[in-house]
């Protein structure tokens, strides 16, 4: 069977497919993140730019120059938005931690590639305005999961003296990904998101960190134990490419699926939030 056979790609990538109690999880999403929407110190809906959906929403630290987490929801880069992953922010913010949680514009309206631009905005934006927040500006972790592991990828491989003279070159200086995605080709060949993607061959190999040169900074990819081979091979795929050095560590999560491996990005006990504590320098942890 070929690596690219539409069917087999459907059933190793269509995770509401695999996972039929999706909805109730997404509800469970919601509710946790308008509690923490209403329990927690918050500025909502902050303008990055002047694009579709250019905004933010900005969790406070409760001391001053704490470091900082910016989380990049999922969705396939076409559907979900940040209001539904509040719940991310206090567990972070309890921590020390400033959080930021930027919206975009989704396909089919724009393309992958325009979002990623509009996370570059964002990261400009935080960047700028994270000292006013009670965050320190040098001190940025991306983190992700599904399209946002794969921003988180693209973010910390960016190139930013060329966005703006003044920006540090190691603007992120490291990057979570939680069922991250670092190979578009295959996406370029699964039905379900063949239309809304409009993936060429051209931007597929363009849009893919693994075909990245590696970066500076680390990038820690984790993923769902129980999530599809594909899945589990597009987290390998990143530390093969970037190496051992880059990439320290490349875990799977265990007992989790693609919906609640969220779960143990949040919770104190899981080593999954122990290992963003420790990218944000909030925690030592051991890597290996």
């Amino acid at each position: 069977m070929s690596r690219f056979d539409p069917g087999w790609l459907e059933v190793q990538y269509n995770n509401r497919a695999r996972v039929p109690e999706h909805p109730a999880i997404f509800e469970r999403w919601a509710r946790a993140s308008t509690l923490a929407r209403e329990a927690s110190p918050c500025h909502l809906d902050l303008a990055y730019g002047d694009g579709p959906n250019e905004t933010l929403d900005v969790f406070p630290p409760p001391r001053q120059s704490a470091p900082v987490l910016v989380f990049i929801h999922g969705g396939w880069w076409r559907s979900l938005d940040k209001r539904d992953h509040s719940f991310v922010a206090p567990a972070f913010a309890r921590a020390g931690a400033l959080v930021l949680l930027p919206n975009c514009a989704l396909c089919p309206a724009v393309t992958i590639q325009t979002i990623a631009l509009q996370m570059v905005r964002a990261l400009d934006w935080v960047h700028r305005h994270a000292g006013r927040y009670g965050g320190d500006p040098q001190r940025i972790v991306v983190a992700g999961h599904l399209a946002g592991g794969h921003l988180a990828a693209m973010l910390l491989g960016g190139r930013w003296s060329e966005v703006a003279r003044d920006l540090p070159p190691r603007l992120v200086r490291a990057a979570l990904a939680v069922s991250g995605l670092f190979e578009l080709e295959p996406l370029r060949h699964t039905p379900f998101l063949q239309a809304d993607l409009r993936l060429t061959r051209t931007s597929a190999r363009r849009l893919s960190p693994a075909l990245f040169a590696p970066p500076e900074g680390t990038l820690l990819a984790t993923v769902g134990a129980l999530e599809s081979e594909e899945f589990l091979r597009q987290s390998r795929s990143i530390r093969d490419a970037w190496g051992a050095r880059r990439v320290p560590v490349c875990e799977t999560i265990p007992g989790t699926h693609h919906f609640d491996v969220p779960d143990a990005l949040v919770d104190p006990r899981a080593r999954l939030h122990r290992l963003a504590l420790h990218l944000l320098g909030l925690l030592p942890v051991p890597l290996a």
